[in-house]
């Protein structure tokens, strides 16, 4: 009889929620239409109609040199809506259980759209966060809050709100969604004081999916536990009703009314070089439904384009290639090897991808041996090059590289691992010890879904989900041949001819240069060994400086 009784009450609670509580909330609603209707019609006045909350003056009268000047307290109202331009936190939930879960999880996600549009504020929130973070692992979490979800920000920021925040040295943040979410990005790249928000169930290593025995935060409550008696200077908000209850308690309050231009790269607080996860979009409703209705489709393309790369001559996969949707540009001509040169050509690539290689052999027309590190047996399998293995020995991996050149021409990635962002990471300088004939290779690849790389997932499934995009794009930029004086047969260290390719590459692609290694991405991204040091994110400059000696050549 205990399991009828629950099932029952279960029942009673769903049905409440979904019809009793929403045409509640919907009559109030239409009885405040018809009442403002009445109203405006007997007293004529559009000002009256206005939400209290609009007397707050906009945020863009804020004075900016004033804040700089005293350093007040900013107390900001929620994330969303106010630090964001977007209104909704759906797409980032959505980052979180795609990223951090599975693809089940998301399209679980994305299937609950039609109860989030009927259930209120706290109820929609509740359920997204079960959805997302029920047996979600805390570790993941951390992940996708380190590398994910920063990028999708900064993206997203309110330029209005932003320069509020960048004028003073003291701010908390108040808000309803959870902390996890928001807390890494809101501290690392805005240098928030404080964030208090609605805080999560765990069990063990898990989340459980629910709120703690507090509930959702309430802003307005939080604000006086953190502050007492003491008010703060400035509150920033939203139009809403429960934001103006928030920002008159402050000493003063601003409203960000509407969405702010995007927030410019220049601009960013903090540059952020490295990030990971597969979606290259931010997945709303209707972006995530296109995705799932684009996945049979762009699994079978993926399988085609590879096949026709692995079958066909270079002419013809290039043809069939384009036709599919490929988009491959190439710029520059490479002159013929002479006969009497002995050794191969050495082509020194950017490393955007793992089928950086078998781009440039298939634009070539001619097979090329690319050298690798931690490549996955399924995409050795599929490769339509030959790859050779190193072994991170310098000498050993010398001698293995002379041979290869004395076999043919030589593909190299001196970067040691993959950059989405515009900009190089520093070289090794091995290739430049193994020979005079040099190309360098400016290599850039676009994608509109997904990502063909990553740091924390399956590197197998890299060439198959870069292959899933409708039309990826490939830029492929050969510079001439590097000139004698200017390697190491002309007298030049190979620290020197590695900083002066990184330069020439990165001119030609309109990047900038790092002193960053693939050690630093990997424990941004993957955590090995923590957060990167912020002393090393700030290596950045137009000019490319002193390389030390190189780590690795291709991830």
């Amino acid at each position: 009889m205990v399991f009828p009784m629950v099932l029952l009450r279960l029942l009673d609670w769903v049905l409440y929620q979904l019809l009793a509580n929403s045409f509640y909330r919907a009559a109030r609603k239409m009885k405040s239409y018809w009442f403002n209707f009445e109203y405006n019609i007997i007293s004529s006045k559009p000002q009256h109609l206005q939400q209290p909350c609009l007397s707050f003056p906009s945020v863009t009268k804020c004075d900016l040199e004033a804040l700089r000047a005293s350093q007040p307290t900013l107390a900001f109202c929620d994330v969303h809506k106010v630090l964001l331009n977007t209104h909704s936190f759906f797409p980032f939930f959505m980052l979180v259980a795609f990223e951090g879960g599975s693809i089940l999880r998301a399209l679980l996600l994305l299937l609950s759209c039609p109860l989030l549009l009927i259930l209120n504020h706290d109820m929609n929130l509740k359920l997204m966060t079960f959805i997302t973070f029920c047996g979600l692992r805390i570790k993941d979490m951390e992940c996708v809050s380190r590398a994910v979800l920063p990028k999708f920000y900064l993206e997203n920021l309110n330029l209005h709100a932003y320069e509020v925040m960048a004028s003073s040295s003291s701010k908390v943040v108040f808000t309803s969604v959870p902390r996890v979410m928001v807390e890494g990005f809101l501290k690392e790249y805005l240098s928030v004081c404080n964030v208090i928000g609605t805080e999560l169930q765990t069990f063990g290593t898990y989340f459980t999916g629910f709120v703690s025995d507090s509930g959702l935060l309430v802003k307005h409550r939080a604000l006086k536990e953190y502050f007492g008696d003491r008010k703060p200077d400035i509150g920033i908000g939203s139009s809403s009703f429960d934001d103006h209850i928030f920002m008159s308690l402050c000493k003063e309050g601003y409203v960000v009314n509407n969405p702010s231009p995007m927030l410019g790269r220049e601009k960013y607080p903090k540059p952020l070089i490295f990030h990971d996860g597969r979606l290259a979009f931010l997945p709303t409703p209707s972006a995530t439904l296109l995705m799932f209705m684009w996945l049979p489709i762009g699994i079978l393309l993926a399988i085609y384009r590879i096949l026709v790369g692995i079958l066909l001559p270079y002419k013809w996969a290039m043809i069939l290639g384009v036709w599919s949707g490929i988009n491959l540009n190439v710029k520059g001509i490479m002159r013929s090897q002479s006969s009497e040169q002995k050794k191969g050509v050495l082509y020194v690539c950017t490393h955007r991808t793992l089928l950086d290689p078998v781009f440039l052999s298939t634009s070539l027309a001619k097979p090329l041996t690319a050298v690798t590190y931690s490549l996955s047996k399924v995409s050795e399998f599929i490769a339509p090059i030959r790859t050779v293995r190193l072994t991170r020995d310098r000498k050993q991996d010398a001698q293995t590289m002379q041979r290869l050149l004395s076999e043919g021409d030589l593909v190299v990635c001196p970067e040691g691992t993959t950059c989405r962002e515009p900009y190089l990471l520093r070289f090794s300088s091995l290739f430049a010890e193994l020979a005079d004939e040099i190309v360098p290779v400016a290599m850039n690849a676009h994608v509109s879904m997904f990502y063909g790389t990553t740091a924390a997932g399956l590197k197998c499934l890299d060439p198959i989900f870069f292959f899933m995009n409708p039309r990826p794009c490939y830029h492929i930029h050969i510079l001439g041949k590097v000139p004698k004086e200017l390697t190491c047969a002309g007298g030049r260290s190979s620290c020197e001819v590695a900083n002066y390719i990184q330069s020439q590459l990165a001119l030609a692609l309109g990047f900038q240069c790092t002193t960053l290694t693939r050690r630093d991405k990997y424990l941004m991204l993957a955590g090995n060994e923590g957060i990167v040091n912020q002393q090393r994110n700030t290596k950045i400059n137009h000019h490319c400086t002193n390389n030390n000696k190189g780590e690795t050549l291709l991830s």
